[in-house]
C-alpha cells in the first residue's frame, strides 16, 4: 500500500494548490486557469519534476471527465430562450471568427514561404479553441451578461465548426499536393458530427424525463455523474466526439426537462476538483522548449491568429448587430487553445509527413502560448465588454 503514498500526497498537494490559485485569482484578477497551468509547468518535467509519473498517467481519463462536464454545462446554455435572444449572434460570430482566423493564418503563412498544403493545415488548427479555459474564466468572473452568454454559446458550437473545417481542408490540401483528395475524410467528419449529436439525443431525451424524479426537482449527484460518464464512454466506444455528444445531451436536457430549474446543477458542484487536476496536469505536459523550435513561423502564427480572431469577432458582431462596445472583445475572449489543436496536428502529420514535424511543433508551441496568455486576455475582454 505504501506504493500509493506518493500519488496520494501529490494529489492532496494539487487540490491545495488549486485552492491557493483560486484565492490568488480572486485577489489579483489573474485567471486561475493560467495560475494552475503555470503550477503544472513548474511541477512537471519542464520544471522541478515534482509530479509523480503515476499521477501524470491518469491525465487522459481526467481530461475526458473534465471536458465532458464542460460540454454538458455549455450545452445547458443553449436553451430555446438563449437561442431566441442570442442565436443569431452565436452562429454569426462563431462562423466569422472561424473564417477570418483560417484566412488570416493560411494566407499569411503562405505569403512568408510556408508550403500551401502546410499553411492550410495550420490555418485549420488555428480555428480550435479551449472550451474548458474559456468557461472557467467566465465562471471566475462571477458575471452573467449578454456578452458572457453569447460567448458560452460560441464556445459550445465551436468544436463542430472546427471538425468540419479541418476535414474540408485536408481534402483541399491533398488536392493541392496532387494526391487523391480523399473525399471520404469529409464524409467521416460529417458522420462524426451528426453521429455525436444523435448519441447526445439518444441519451439526453430519456435523461431529461427520468432524472430529478427522486428529489425535489433536481437531479441527484449520482444521476448527473451517470449521464456524463455514460455519454462520454459511449462516444469513445463508437469513435465519436464526446464533446459534441455531451454538448448535445446538455442542450436536450435543458430544453426538455421542465421539472428542472437548471440542467444538472450538481455538475457545477463536482466540476472544480476535476478541473484543478486537469489544468495542473495539462500544464505538466506542456513543453516550453517547443517555443524555441519553430522560430519566425511560430511568431507569425500567433500574431496572425490573434488578428484573425479580432477581425472575425468584430465583423461577426457587426453583422449580428451586437452592442458596439462588445464587438472588439469577442476575438480576444476566444484565444485560449488546447488539446484539440494538437490532436488535429497529429492527424495532419499522418497525411502530410513531409510537413509533420513543423505542424506538430507549431501546435505544441501555440498551445503553450495561448493556454498561458489566452485566459488572461479572455478575462480582460470580459471586464471590458461587460
Amino acid at each position: 500500500m505504501q506504493g500509493y503514498a506518493p500519488a496520494l500526497i501529490a494529489l492532496g498537494v494539487l487540490f491545495l494548490v488549486g485552492l491557493a490559485a483560486d484565492g490568488l485569482g480572486r485577489r489579483t484578477n489573474l485567471p486561475r486557469v493560467t495560475l494552475l497551468l503555470a503550477c503544472g509547468l513548474l511541477g512537471g518535467k519542464a520544471g522541478f519534476n515534482l509530479i509523480p509519473d503515476g499521477l501524470r498517467d491518469v491525465y487522459p481519463i481526467v481530461s475526458v471527465i473534465a471536458l465532458s462536464m464542460v460540454a454538458f454545462l455549455l450545452g445547458g446554455e443553449l436553451s430555446f430562450r438563449t437561442l431566441r435572444c442570442q442565436g443569431r449572434a452565436i452562429v454569426t460570430i462563431s462562423l466569422a471568427v472561424v473564417f477570418f482566423t483560417l484566412i488570416a493564418v493560411s494566407t499569411g503563412l503562405a505569403a512568408i514561404g510556408v508550403p500551401l498544403a502546410a499553411a492550410l493545415m495550420i490555418g485549420a488548427l488555428a480555428t480550435a479553441t479551449d472550451p474548458a479555459a474559456t468557461l472557467d474564466v467566465i465562471h471566475q468572473s462571477g458575471t452573467e451578461t449578454e456578452f458572457s452568454r453569447t460567448l458560452k454559446g460560441i464556445v459550445a458550437i465551436d468544436d463542430a465548426w472546427g471538425v468540419m473545417v479541418f476535414a474540408l481542408l485536408i481534402v483541399v490540401a491533398r488536392a493541392v499536393n496532387g494526391a487523391d483528395p480523399g473525399l471520404h475524410l469529409l464524409t467521416d467528419a460529417l458522420v462524426e458530427i451528426f453521429g455525436s449529436m444523435l448519441l447526445g439525443c439518444v441519451i439526453g431525451v430519456p435523461a431529461a424525463y427520468l432524472t430529478g424524479r427522486l428529489s425535489d426537482g433536481e437531479p441527484l449527484r449520482i444521476e448527473a455523474l451517470g449521464v456524463v460518464f455514460l455519454t462520454a464512454g459511449c462516444a469513445l466506444w463508437l469513435d465519436l466526439s464526446y464533446l459534441i455528444a455531451g454538448m448535445t445531451a446538455g442542450a436536450v436536457i435543458v430544453n426538455l426537462a421542465r421539472h428542472h430549474t437548471m440542467a444538472f446543477r450538481e455538475i457545477e458542484n463536482l466540476e472544480w476538483p476535476f478541473m484543478i487536476i486537469f489544468f495542473i496536469l495539462a500544464g505538466a505536459t506542456l513543453e516550453p522548449a517547443a517555443l524555441w523550435a519553430i522560430g519566425p513561423v511560430g511568431l507569425a502564427y500567433c500574431v496572425l491568429r490573434i488578428l484573425g480572431r479580432i477581425a472575425g469577432g468584430w465583423l461577426g458582431g457587426m453583422l449580428a448587430r451586437t452592442p458596439r462596445r462588445q464587438r472588439s472583445w469577442y476575438g480576444p475572449a476566444l484565444l485560449p487553445q488546447a488539446g484539440v489543436a494538437i490532436g488535429m496536428a497529429l492527424m495532419a502529420a499522418e497525411y502530410f509527413p513531409e510537413h509533420g514535424d513543423m505542424i506538430t511543433a507549431l501546435a505544441i508551441a501555440a498551445t503553450v502560448t495561448f493556454e498561458l496568455i489566452g485566459p488572461i486576455l479572455a478575462s480582460f475582454a470580459l471586464r471590458k465588454a461587460g
